[in-house]
């Protein structure tokens, strides 16, 4: 059974940075795209970037402030957040898929941003 675990969620203040960790217990038979969403109170479920084979792709309120890292083996992936702001307030969840197309999802780590 596969579990992915997210990791390094907390409380900071406006402008402090956070690093996140994505682990992966079990076996995936080659990864493909990892990706981290977040889901802000009242609101769906946001992508917030991907990474797969060094290419990464961020959601436009993002850019600059975030940076996904593939881990290789463990951690699957890091999420560096710089420049934290309130609306990046969310819990994080990591998603890392297989090169078949089986997504495998973690709970989720909480991260708040407080002005």
């Amino acid at each position: 059974q596969v579990r992915v675990l997210e990791s390094g969620g907390g409380l900071v203040q406006v402008g402090e940075s956070l690093k996140l960790s994505c682990v992966v217990n079990g076996r995936i038979m080659g990864i493909g795209t990892v990706a981290w969403y977040r889901q802000a109170p009242g609101k769906q479920r946001e992508l917030v970037t991907t990474t797969s084979s060094g290419v990464t792709q961020y959601t436009d309120s993002v850019k600059g402030r975030f940076t996904i890292s593939e881990g290789g083996a463990n951690p699957a992936a890091f999420l560096q957040m710089n420049n934290l702001k309130p609306e990046d307030t969310a819990v994080y969840y990591c998603n890392v898929n297989s090169r078949s197309g089986t997504p495998y999802w973690g709970q989720g780590t909480q991260v708040t941003v407080s002005s």
